[in-house]
Order: structure tokens, then sequence, then C-alpha cells
């Protein structure tokens, strides 16, 4: 007798729940990211303050980077450390591989998002992680969301994958 499951039942399987460890906001175009504890995060449009709030057919309403990749990042980088405001990312979680959403919807705390993508990293890790920042978060920059129910999140929310999916 076999255990093994098929691909598709192996891609569906997602019984960890992640947990929101950061929540940042980009003001501005070029602003330093403002770092929160909790936020209002709005249907069709991201989080509140963001720079990104409003636009409505953006796949890109909500970034998440994984804190596991962090560490992997900053060795990649030549630095000790990377702070997440320094990636550009909305929230940070751990205990979750964030690539398993792929095609998926999931929640943090009451808000519910749905997988859209990967979020590649942009030229400006050059100037914000130095020479070789860009090719240092590539396959780690994390994925991008667009909200479907709105609410508020707080740092400490758990990041869980909903049964269910369009």
């Amino acid at each position: 007798m076999s255990d093994s499951k098929s691909l598709a039942t192996l891609l569906d399987t997602l019984p960890q729940v992640g947990e929101l460890k950061w929540i940042g906001i980009r003001p501005g175009r070029g602003e330093a990211m403002e770092p929160l504890t909790r936020v209002g995060v709005y249907q069709g449009s991201g989080l509140e303050g963001d720079r990104y709030k409003g636009r409505s057919t953006s796949r890109r309403q909500v970034t998440l980077i994984q804190a596991e990749h962090l560490p992997v990042i900053a060795s990649c980088s030549g630095h000790d450390s990377v702070a997440p405001e320094a990636l550009r990312r909305n929230l940070v979680v751990s205990g979750i591989n964030l690539l398993a959403l792929k095609g998926k919807w999931f929640r943090v705390g009451e808000v519910l998002l749905e997988y859209t993508g990967p979020c590649d990293p942009c030229s400006k890790m050059e100037s914000l992680l130095g020479p070789g920042g860009y090719n240092a978060m590539r396959g780690h920059g994390g994925i991008t969301a667009r909200v479907l129910e709105e609410g508020e999140i707080a740092v400490g929310d758990a990041l869980w994958r909903e049964p269910f999916a369009v």
C-alpha cells in the first residue's frame, strides 16, 4: 500500500498557520517606510496610508514577505541583518510558506486576501542593499495580494489559508 499523494493534493495541503510580525506603509514614492502595530485594510484598495491605496485595479494592493527570508537576503547582500522597512513590503509574516498560497485566498486576522503573484524586487534594492541587492532578493521578494474583505490587522495576528478559493 502506498501513502503517496497526487501533486494536486500536496499543493492543496497547507495546515500551517503563520503570524504577522511587522506592518509597514509607504506614505509616498521614495519616502521611508512607516512601521505600524495595526492598520485598516480596505477592499479593492489596500492599507490605509499606503501610497498604493486607492488603486483598485492593482494586483499589488498588499505586499508580503516571509521573515525567514530576511536573513537569507542579508547574507546574499553582504549584511549581518536587513530591517523589514529596507525591503519595502507591507507585511512580514513567519511560519508559513507564502508561495504555497499561489492561487489561494488567505486571511490575515479578519482580512481576506487573494494571492495575485510574486513580488519581484525592483532596482531600488541596489541603492538600499548595495551592489547586488537586486539579485540578493531574487526568489525571496515575497508575494502580492488583493483585498477581498476589509478589516483591521495587527502585529501578532494569524495568517492561514482559507479552505476555498475562486
